[in-house]
Parts: structure tokens; sequence; C-alpha cells
């Protein structure tokens, strides 16, 4: 090859493009402290006019990279415009010595790194980048060789561009996109980067591994459907579309799927970003199931608030009215008893009596059960044998549920005592079988069974309202049909019912809610439709030794036997009532309609005062007060106390402590005379 086309191949220049053969880039940099220029005299670069011809010198100096033409011994011959203002020459300046090495990395001999070198070595064209320090700047060189006509390297020719900024700009790019990946890595969201046109995903964080638990070689260049992270697959499709129509989806709340097959709640956000100027998705995944999990369980506490509240409203009302209703259907049920005991049996007036006198019962069971569910039921609390009370009552509850359901008793052995009064007992077993034998469709069984059992914390706190602690269980089962579960949302709530309009008020399940409420207990159900129904009910296990209950004889109303009888009554008509009844049992009756009156009425007394039967509640002072005073006159006078007002009431007046003999309004004739003669015949 000709040295012409040998220097056309290695270098073409024309105006300011340039083209070589297969250059072969390197990089480096000397370490050499920045040196002040000399400067040189015009016939320094002179004599090297003639390389280039006058034609070309305006082009050789209009181009913008800086183009210095070196001889073999590494001295500058020939400098365009911007190697002169790079390299500090004036146009003029002249001088033998201008090496390059001194001019470029200011150094005394050519560096390890000098493109020149390299050059003249190799005889091929090279590409460097190099960080001087002389002239503090990042410099790009094209080196080519340069050959005479004996195809011997003469030296060599520079182009050299200023990449300092470039390179300030690609630290920038690459300090932020440092910081990013860091951010990126580290963030305590899990995140990826995913290939917007197939879903590819092209990276993950460690908490993205953690929270789906795959290692993250498990994950790049994987999809989501390939990992079956998505419980619903039509969910990433429609996040993708967004995507591509408005480039982002926000809180986007969706079920994902760890490697484990365990269900995680997940809020996503993701944007399209450029990345190599293809489009990728950034996406931000957080794991939100136990803040879901919490809101859930808030919404639910929120219910049983709003339950509770609803209940606590329906116990005001009951409360509010008792007192004065309790007291209007005593005379009632009073003056029923007393026009029936005077009427001739079988006559038409004697049955209207009849009618008139249940009508007035079935109104205070009403308000005793409402009273029950809304817990201010008026009770007198006993340590009780639950076995021998249930065993007790199973002739009565056999009778109730009907020879056509089988009726199974299973009594738990040593089976601690509870303290509540005998007559909830009653009232919540009467109310379960009702309930079983209404749900049972002909032929069934209903099981009763008690036992005992410890509640741990961990367990009570997956059922609100049990505390932990000691329990014995009352268990009523049967083999009905069953309850959906949003009807055993609703189920001990007053008034509901799902049977037919006037086959029950409703109030059966939530009297049973109230009762085992009052006692400090707690109540479950367990059903499902057409499987049967299961109530159990937790009552707090007493450390005392159970009372004797007698039971009673069915024998009529007990007379009296002449003993005086003191009645402290602030409601005329009640007043006027008892003191017939009493009189009519064969007791001697004095009466007072305040406690300042039955303090002189008893001062005045020839004899003793043997019983006294007292409201609790009265303007002046309250029944035990008078109690009280009169117990100091007549330390034998035994006392009975009465009221119509609710237990929340009367409870801390003493008068519903164990012992203490107590009636509630209303009661029947029957009740009160057996009250009165239970009283008279124990002991002082």
């Amino acid at each position: 090859m000709s040295s012409v086309g040998r220097a056309r191949r290695v270098c073409h220049i024309t105006g300011v493009a340039m083209n070589m053969d297969d250059p072969h880039p390197a990089t480096s940099a000397v370490a050499v402290r920045p040196a002040t220029l000399h400067g040189f005299g015009p016939s320094a670069v002179a004599p090297f006019a003639s390389h280039i011809g006058d034609e070309w010198e305006g082009v050789f100096d209009s181009l913008s990279d800086a183009v210095t033409i070196h001889d073999e011994h590494f001295n500058i011959v020939r400098a365009n415009a911007a190697a002169r203002a790079m390299l500090g020459l004036g146009p003029a300046e002249a001088g033998a010595a201008i090496k390059c090495f001194r001019q470029y990395h200011g150094a005394d001999a050519p560096p390890q790194a000098c493109p020149s070198c390299r050059c003249l070595e190799s005889r091929q064209p090279g590409v460097y980048e190099l960080f001087e320090p002389h002239l503090n700047r990042h410099l790009e060189i094209r080196a080519f060789p340069r050959f005479d006509g004996a195809e011997r390297c003469v030296g060599t020719i520079h182009v050299v561009r200023d990449i300092s900024q470039r390179r300030d700009a690609e630290t920038v790019v690459r300090d932020r996109d440092e910081r990013f990946r860091s951010a990126f890595m580290t963030g305590l969201d899990a995140c990826c980067v995913v290939r917007l046109d197939d879903g590819v995903i092209r990276e993950c964080n460690a908490e993205f591994e953690k929270l789906f638990g795959f290692a993250r070689d498990e994950v790049i260049g994987r999809t989501s459907l390939d990992l079956n992270i998505y419980i619903d697959s039509g969910v990433r499709d429609r996040a993708f579309a967004d995507l591509n129509e408005v480039g982002h989806v926000r809180d986007l709340e969706l079920k994902g799927r760890r490697k484990n097959g365990d269900v995680i709640t997940c809020s996503v956000s993701e944007n399209v970003v450029p990345i190599g100027q293809v489009p990728h998705v950034v996406s931000v995944v957080r794991d939100v199931t136990e803040q879901r999990r919490a809101e859930e369980e808030r919404e639910r506490l929120r219910g049983q608030l709003q339950q509770i509240q609803k209940m606590e409203s329906v116990g005001r009302l009951a409360g509010g009215v008792a007192h004065d209703f309790n007291n209007m259907l005593a005379v009632i049920l009073g003056r029923a008893d007393l026009a029936i005991a005077s009427v001739e049996p079988g006559s038409e007036l004697h049955a209207d009596l009849v009618d008139i006198r249940d009508a007035a019962q079935r109104s205070a069971n009403l308000t005793r059960q409402l009273l029950a569910f809304a817990r201010k039921q008026t009770v007198a609390p006993r340590v009780l044998d639950l076995n021998a009370t249930v065993e007790g009552m199973l002739k009565m509850l056999r009778r109730l549920i009907g020879e056509d359901i089988d009726l199974s008793w299973r009594p738990a052995a040593d089976l601690p005592p509870v303290m509540m009064d005998p007559g909830q007992i009653d009232q919540v077993l009467a109310n379960l079988c009702v309930n079983a034998r209404d749900a049972i469709d002909g032929v069934g069984r209903v099981v009763i069974e008690t036992d005992q059992t410890a509640i741990d914390a961990l367990y009570a706190e997956s059922r609100p309202g049990l505390s932990p602690g000691e329990y014995v269980r009352l268990i009523v089962s049967d083999t009905g049909c069953g309850m959906t579960a949003d009807t055993i949302q609703h189920v001990f709530e007053p008034f509901f019912t799902t049977k037919a309009v006037g086959a029950g008020t409703g109030l059966g399940l939530s009297t049973v809610y109230g009762i085992v409420k009052q006692n400090r207990g707690f109540i479950d159900v367990h059903s499902e439709a057409g499987h049967g129904t299961t109530f159990t009910m937790y009552l707090p296990r007493h450390a005392g030794q159970a009372d004797h209950l007698a039971e009673a004889d069915g024998s009529g109303a007990p007379n009296g036997r002449g003993e005086t009888v003191l009645v402290v009554e602030d409601e005329p008509a009640l007043l006027r009532l008892n003191v017939r009844n009493l009189e009519s049992l064969g007791y001697r009756v004095v009466s007072a309609t305040t406690p300042s009156e039955a303090l002189r009425v008893a001062g005045g007394q020839a004899g003793t005062v043997d019983v006294l039967l007292t409201d609790v509640v009265m303007p002046e002072m309250d029944g035990m007060e008078l109690a009280r005073r009169l117990n100091a006159v007549f330390p034998r006078m035994k006392r009975i106390f009465t009221s119509g007002y609710t237990a929340d009431v009367i409870v801390h007046r003493g008068v519903l402590d164990q012992h203490v003999h107590f009636i509630q309004k209303p009661s029947s004739r029957k009740a009160l005379a057996a009250t009165l003669r239970h009283a008279l015949d124990q002991p002082s």
C-alpha cells in the first residue's frame, strides 16, 4: 500500500468529520501535578507550516476539537487554534523542544499512559480517555500514526476533545443512579423493576425476597405469572393496562401468594420509567395484611360496641319504667287474686278474672325478661351446685320440650360451685330448651352437659368478652335446623326472631345472654344450617361451698300464726293490697306510708313487731336504714325487702346480700306468704 493510501486509511480529515479504522479505546490517568505552561516564540511553530497546505489552514484552525501533530520525538510540530487555546500556546509561539508530554501531561518524559507512545509502538490508531491534573480536564484523545513514503512511522496526530462536562454529568448521573440503587435495594418496602412489554422482572430488593419468600436468582428473568404471586391474575392484567394508558398505578390493593402458599394482602404503587430507552415499571409493594386484619378487628369491635350500646339502650328503657310498671302490675295481680278467691269457681266472672290475672302475669314475665336481657334483673345470688340445680329441673324440662324430643343429661363429676341466683338457671335452661324444641322438626335430641375449664389469656383474646380464669361450663346442644352465620350475628338481639309472627317475642335468647353477662360469664354459640346448634355458657367458678336449696313442696300459700307484720309502702294502692293479703293469711298487720310514720307506729305498739315488710327505695330513708333503726328496738324482728326497681339501683343498698330476704315486685300472694313463713321459721 502506498503512503498516500495508508494515510487515507489511518486519518482522513474533511472539515470537522473524522473517520478511523478499528480504534482501540483505552482509559487511563496520569497523576502529574499541574504545572504552568511556558510561552514559546513564533519560530517554534513556523517550520511545520509545510505539513498542511495553505488552502487547508482555515479548515484546520476552524476544527472545534484540539488537533496537534507530533514528530517521532514527541515534539509538537503543528497545533490548531483549539489546541493552542487548550494548551496555552500563542498563535506564533516557537521552540524546537515543545514536547507533547510536557504540554498535555505536565511531565518531563512520556508517562506510561502517553497516547503518543502507544500509537508509535502499535502503529495503530487508538482512543484514550485521560484525566490530566496538569490541565484539570478530562480529555478524550484519538491518536493516529503518521507514515512517510517508506511506510516508516514518523509521528502522530492527536485529535483531542475536552469531555470534562460530559464526565461531570456522567458522575452526577452515576451518583444519582447509585443513590437510587442504594435506596431501592435497602428500602423498607418490597421493590422490583419489571420490563413493561413482557413483564419480565429485571431487579428486586431484599424486602421483595423477604415478602414473597423467593431468592433473587429465582426472581430475575421471570414474570409474576411464572412465580404465581397473584391470586387473581386479572388484577395484574388490569394494572398493566393502566400502566400502558396513564403510566402509573396508585395504592392498588390485591391478594398475593408467597412461595410457601401463604396469602397476604398487598398495596401496590407503580410508575413507568425509561431505563436505557426501554420502558420499565418500578413497583413498590407494601404488606398491609396486619393492617387490614387490625381494621377488620376494629370494625368487628365497633359492631360489638354498637350492639352493646343497643342493648344498654333497651336496658335503660326497661329499667326506667320497671319500678312504676311493676307497682301497677303488683296491684293488678294482687287484686285479681283476691277477686278470684271471692268468686265462685266456674262462673263467667271467675274466668274473666283468671284471664286478667294471666295477662298481668305475662306482662310481669315480659318485664322480667327485658330486665334479664339488660342485666338489671333483681337477683339473689347463692353458691350453687350446678349439677344439683339442673337435675332438679329435668322433669319440668322434659314436659316443656315434649315426648318426641329426647333429653340427655351429662353431668361432669366433681364440678366446682358457681355463685348465681337459682331462678336464673331455671330461666336459662327453660329458654334454651324451648328454643331447641322449636328448632327441631319432629323427632330430635337435646343434650345438657356440664364441665369445668380454665381459660388462658391467649384463648380469651380470641373471644371478646371472655376473661382469663377458671369456669364452669353449662352446654345445651340440639339436633335442630341450625342457624346461618348472619342469624348468629343477631341471635342475642332483643326482639330478633326467625319464628313466625306471634310464635315468639324474640326475648328468649336475649334473656339468656343478659343473665350470663350479669353473672360475669360469657356465652358462645356454634351452629350451621342443617346441623344443629350448641350454646356454651362460661360461668365463673366460686371458691365456697354450695348452699342447700330446699325444693318447693307444691302446697298452697302458708298461713300466718297471728304474728305482727309492719308493712311500709309508699304506693297507697299496693299498701292496701298487702295489708289485705296479709290479714287474709292470718297475720296481724300495722302499716305506714313513710319511714318516719313506720317508726312512730312501731313505737306505739303494745307488743313486738315480728316481721318488717318494707319497700327499699322511699323518701326520708331507705328500707335498710329503717330496718336497722327498728332492730334496735326489736332485736328479734325479721326483715323482708321488696322493690320494683332494677338491680343496679338497689344492689348497693345491701338488700341483695346472701341470706337477706327479698321479693321482686310484682309478686303473687303465694310468693309473699311463702317468703314470710320462711323468714319467720328461720332461727334468729
